[in-house]
């Protein structure tokens, strides 16, 4: 699947309708690749220009960020930021709910201004404008519970648009207990994601993953390669992984449509 980069738009003398900035799990973690894929898949059937960084892409730098290493981070953040004006770049989608954060709330600050978005609005969006369809039947009946990201949810107020896409697909959508505003988090926000767990807690992704089955899902769902990582372990720790699935919105959109 070979995706134009925005440097040969440029080259070309044309503009991309959007940036898509593909993000380091999406870039280099075999399972967010397939999430990166999916979403490519949409945006071609929704005849979408778009570009990418390629090469000239680095880590938001997040991580850093919420590590501690304020110094990285910023270092990181003013290349990025340098890199995406030079290009003129006015809109960007990104399939990472901690990369859509970053890039919407806090490059401003060192400068960035760009209308930024997740991937869940912009399908949502493309829905609405009718360009993107969704066909339901794939899943009639099946029980999906929905996981809500902190960097969507809490932190960004976005809760409606990930469970309109799911509102069309026929599923039966079966809520967690806590969801939503009081929704838990997976366990790898903070940058908690690359560091040993403290001795004797238990794994916060642990709870999540036993709150999702007690809701006898055959699909769990969520917006963020973090939280895929996560449940995807927490469910493997559960040996439940041959019964239930853990997919992104985008996957089950892909499914749906065929694509």
């Amino acid at each position: 699947m070979r995706i134009k980069t925005i440097a040969e738009y440029k080259n070309e003398g044309k503009e991309p309708e959007i940036l898509f900035w593909v993000g380091c799990a999406g870039s280099f973690d075999a399972r967010a690749k397939k999430v990166s894929a999916a979403f490519v898949k949409i945006l071609n059937a929704a005849g979408v220009s778009f570009a990418i960084l390629g090469n000239e892409e680095s880590c938001t730098g997040d991580p850093a960020r919420r590590a501690g290493n304020e110094f990285l981070y910023q270092m990181s953040a003013l290349q990025n930021i340098e890199t995406l004006k030079s290009y003129e770049i006015k809109k960007i989608v990104s399939t990472c709910p901690h990369c859509y954060n970053t890039l919407k709330n806090e490059y401003p600050k060192l400068g960035g201004e760009f209308e930024v978005v997740h991937h869940t609005q912009l399908i949502q969006t493309l829905i609405e404008d009718g360009r993107l369809t969704i066909e339901g039947g794939k899943f009639e009946g099946k029980r999906i519970t929905y996981h809500d990201s902190c960097y969507m949810g809490r932190v960004n107020g976005e809760y409606e648009a990930p469970r309109s896409l799911l509102s069309k697909l026929d599923v039966d959508i079966i809520e967690m207990d806590r969801h939503k505003s009081t929704g838990l988090c997976c366990g790898a926000g903070g940058a908690q994601m690359f560091k040993e767990d403290e001795p004797g807690d238990k794994r916060i992704n642990q709870d999540r993953v036993e709150e999702a089955l007690e809701q006898s899902p055959d699909i769990v769902t969520a917006n963020c390669p973090f939280c895929i990582t996560m449940l995807l372990d927490g469910i493997k720790g559960k040996e439940k992984q041959e019964e239930v699935m853990v997919l992104d919105l985008s996957e089950l959109i892909v499914e749906a449509n065929n694509l």
